[in-house]
């Protein structure tokens, strides 16, 4: 819980530490490929921090911080892993303060359900403990708190602490195999039956007041002059349309975590369909000379693809199971859906609707539910050796060696 003082000055080291970065970038592309170094760029941190006077209310471990992130990202971006670094606009990036060192949290627990942490240039902060940490007599030196960093979405300010543990390898699941079809009306369909479903993220009451708010942004928007700077009223609009939105997102992340520890304590052998989800969610509108058709009912579908957010919960399901001791494959996607699970004839009309299936083999006619006709399909193509490479990790389109970006030639 923050008091509004202790909220503005950690916003003032997040938008500190926001403007060392724009500076790194400007300083990286100012200075000739040989005094690209970090030594370089330690001075000229420790300089600007002397001639900018508001860069000072960043704590100087902060600011290091800043500096190793800079020099990471573009390492990244030369092994394949990300994009290059850009500059970070003031309302398009997420707002946070690195604390690298852990002896100066001084982390105590103060209640069962609240602790006590130090932010330097802050003071003492109360947060939700939520899991146990290492701290007093249960910290080692393999089992302690390395740092922290404190993050702001629509909700406000959250902390995430940074823990080095010791993990034993695990023992390979002995659990069953199962394949997974994902969709929108069934978010989960599993080949052995089992369905995982949920309901709205927001009550009725909720969708009703974000539906009004959205209304009212719009109506204050059309009032704005061109170039007019936006009113208190619309800022305080839009934050109140960010924070449903953010209490959303949060009950599907909370949502897929638990969905996704139930499957991967279960399972041993997982199996996704390799979907390509940025290209089932590209606009169908067309170009003028050649318009699309069915424009609305494919945005409402993209925009319900979106929401499930199905990456994600691959991604859980990965280090999940890898954590547990099992394995999770990626099958082939094309004709999951339209194959028959039981005698392999494969054509269009075999699905009837969402939810039916029924093959039109005459000397099968199997019919069940589509969604499981799917999972198994998926999970028959593992067994058929027709899976790709194990994802271990999460998976990236690695750029060759040689090729770097212009910036860094």
């Amino acid at each position: 819980m923050l008091s509004p003082a202790e909220a503005l000055r950690i916003d003032g080291q997040a938008h500190a530490a926001r403007t060392m970065w724009n500076l790194l970038h400007a300083w990286w592309q100012m200075m000739p490929k040989e005094k690209r170094t970090l030594g370089h760029a330690d001075a000229a941190v420790r300089q600007a921090r002397k001639d900018i006077g508001f860069l000072a209310v960043l704590p100087a471990q902060a600011a290091q911080a800043v500096l190793k992130t800079y020099f990471q990202a573009w390492k990244n971006c030369w092994e394949g892993r990300a994009d290059a670094p850009n500059f970070k606009g003031r309302l398009r990036t997420v707002m946070s303060v690195d604390v690298p060192q852990g002896r100066d949290l001084n982390i105590v627990r103060v209640h069962r359900r609240w602790g006590m942490a130090n932010i330097p240039k802050v003071g003492r902060l109360r947060f939700r403990w939520t899991k146990d940490l290492p701290v007093g007599k249960h910290a080692g030196v393999e089992n302690r708190i390395t740092g922290a960093r404190l993050v702001k979405d629509a909700l406000g300010w959250h902390i995430a602490f940074r823990v080095r543990s010791v993990e034993v390898k695990p023992e390979p699941h002995q659990g069953p195999e199962v394949g997974i079809d994902v969709g929108v009306t069934v978010p989960l369909a599993l080949s052995d039956g089992e369905t995982y479903e949920h309901g709205e993220w927001l009550t009725e009451k909720e969708k009703a007041r974000l539906l009004h708010l959205e209304r009212r942004a719009a109506q204050r928007k059309q009032h704005r002059k061109p170039g007019e700077r936006t009113s208190r009223r619309l800022h305080r609009t839009y934050d109140q349309i960010a924070g449903l939105r953010a209490k959303a997102k949060r009950r599907a992340l909370d949502w897929q975590r638990r969905t996704t520890t139930a499957i991967a304590r279960t399972y041993g052998t997982v199996v996704v369909e390799a979907l390509t989800i940025t290209n089932m969610v590209k606009s169908a509108r067309g170009t003028i000379e050649e318009p699309g058709k069915n424009v609305a009912r494919k945005s409402g579908l993209n925009r319900s693809i979106s929401g499930e957010a199905w990456g994600r919960t691959v991604t859980m399901l990965t280090y999940k199971t890898a954590r547990l001791g099992g394995t999770l494959h990626k099958a082939p996607a094309p004709g999951t859906s339209r194959r028959c699970s039981a005698c392999g004839f494969t054509t269009p009309g075999n699905r009837e609707s969402q939810a039916v299936f029924v093959c039109k083999n005459p000397d099968c006619g199997w019919s069940g539910n589509a969604d499981h006709n799917a999972a198994r399909n998926v999970l028959h193509l593992y067994r058929m050796g027709l899976a790709l490479i194990p994802a271990a990790g999460r998976a990236v389109v690695r750029r060759a060696k040689r090729v770097k970006p212009a910036a860094a030639r």
